[in-house]
């Protein structure tokens, strides 16, 4: 009789489900151990229903900021001395209502697609019990809603079990006035007031879009910027666009506490200042979901801030112990987490597998304009990390902007000089999380400025900007400039 080999996964996120799906293509026995519904944060209450309520948001902000400018009437009733209010609202009661609706049809696909790989999914809580045994087996015990309890043995044990929302202890949501980034959901009308703390990629996010629906946001930043991680050029941009739309963005300032009072929301900063606001948005970060599976005592190693420790194929300290996604504390997408997931998949059966590799990851902040980057960063050719030349383009020369009434927004390309092979770049404009897909695909490949520039474009494109940045790119590298 041919053994197969026992494959435990425990999250149902991105990094679960895609590694259930290559573990099942490759013969293994699949089971998946989830608690919440296949998709696991990312599809229930992060980056499915956060980019479907930033899809009102964006119809929303591109009516309200162009329509006079191409030539759209608008007919309605408003009195004259109104005309200049907003001809256009939002019910976000419905937009929610449409946000859990595709989150839930979207977790109720994975599941179909993972069952019908032939995986067995149980529903219940999942953890290691004890070291390895002598056979090299692992036993994870199942914990389900009703408190039974079931012991599976696995030949491999794959951790994803995600993240959730930081709290600050003077600052605790209650889901009505104070809210994490899974709460929002739940409201029926939009916020008049909104105070976002944090202005990392969540609070920015979350500011945009409700500044965008109607709200009166105040954005809370601990840093000089919104968004410290990023490029700083596009964050500069951001951060205009958001002024310049109204936005009171308050830098270098932190908040203390957040209480209700009333109808009200009072957040008090470090400097003694007191804000108020109808609602408060907390999006102070994520913690990992580590705590309580028995992890450190079957061997697997946690850093100082609970992320699980794993090397560049995904394998934690604990021989057969694999983990992925937000728990690992890698980086904080879907794409990096699934890809995590199969790799450990990839590598335990035997099949062919390449490390993970950062550098060719390409990410996305779905503010308006959107953000994306890929490859070797402005912070590392600015440190000496790596010796690059950098040509930036403004869209405002681009041909296919000014006919869309786009004033925001810049091609960012860094490559080597001498070879000129391209290793980052960064869009800011509508979509950048589809223009950035060429730049991403000569980082993962290689490609350089001169390979880039001689590819067709379509004209006119917002695409021909990437095209005459790498031209400039060249030009410059032939004539020893840059």
């Amino acid at each position: 009789m041919e053994y197969v080999t026992r494959i435990v996964i425990i999250g149902g996120g991105p990094g679960g489900y895609e590694a259930a799906l290559v573990a099942a293509q490759l013969g293994a026995e699949v089971t998946v151990v989830d608690c919440d519904g296949l998709g696991g944060a990312s599809v229930l209450t992060d980056c499915v229903p956060s980019k479907t309520l930033i899809a009102t948001a964006e119809v929303m902000t591109t009516f309200d900021s162009s329509y006079e400018e191409l030539g759209i009437i608008v007919a309605d009733d408003t009195p004259p001395m109104e005309q200049a209010a907003k001809v256009v609202g939002v019910d976000l009661g419905k937009v929610n209502r449409r946000v859990k609706r595709l989150a839930l049809a979207q977790s109720h696909d994975i599941a179909a697609s993972v069952t019908r790989a032939g995986a067995r999914v149980m529903r219940g809580r999942g953890r290691l019990e004890g070291m390895q045994a002598l056979d090299g087996s692992r036993k994870v015990v199942v914990r389900a809603a009703d408190g039974s309890e079931e012991t599976l043995t696995a030949d491999a044990v794959l951790i994803a079990t995600g993240g959730h929302p930081r709290e600050l202890p003077d600052a605790l949501p209650d889901g009505e006035r104070i809210l994490n980034w899974t709460q929002v959901y739940d409201l029926n009308e939009l916020p008049e007031e909104l105070i976002v703390v944090g202005s990392g990629v969540t609070g920015a996010e979350f500011a945009g879009a409700y500044q965008a629906l109607g709200s009166r946001v105040t954005l809370v930043s601990s840093r000089d910027r919104v968004l410290p991680g990023e490029d700083p050029d596009a964050a500069a941009v951001l951060e205009d666009v958001f002024r310049r739309r109204g936005m009171n963005v308050m830098g270098r300032t932190r908040a203390q506490s957040a209480k209700r009072v009333g109808d009200r929301v009072e957040v008090t900063l470090s400097d003694g200042r007191v804000i108020t606001g109808s609602h408060c948005l907390m999006a102070v970060g994520a913690v990992p979901n580590s705590a309580g599976m028995g992890l450190e005592d079957a061997g697997v190693r946690l850093r100082e801030s609970g992320h699980i420790w794993t090397d560049k194929v995904s394998r934690t300290t604990a021989p057969g112990v694999y983990a992925a996604g937000d728990v690992t504390g890698v980086f904080a997408l879907a794409s990096v987490a699934a890809m995590q997931g199969r790799i450990a998949m990839y590598h335990f059966l035997g099949d062919a597998v390449a490390p993970l590799n950062l550098k060719t990851v390409s990410s996305n902040v779905f503010t308006d304009p959107e953000i994306a980057t890929v490859g070797y960063t402005q912070a590392d050719v600015d440190g000496g990390k790596i010796d690059a030349r950098v040509v930036k383009l403004p869209l405002l020369r681009n041909p296919r902007a000014k006919m869309q009434g786009i004033r925001d927004g810049f091609v960012k390309i860094f490559c080597r000089p001498g070879t000129g092979i391209v290793v980052g770049g960064v869009v800011v404009a509508p979509r950048a999380s589809e223009l950035i897909h060429p730049i991403s695909i000569a980082v993962d490949n290689n490609l350089t400025v001169e390979q880039i520039a001689n590819a067709f474009t379509v004209y006119p494109s917002l695409s021909g900007s990437i095209a005459e940045v790498a031209r400039q790119l060249h030009t410059r590298k032939e004539t020893g400039e840059g």
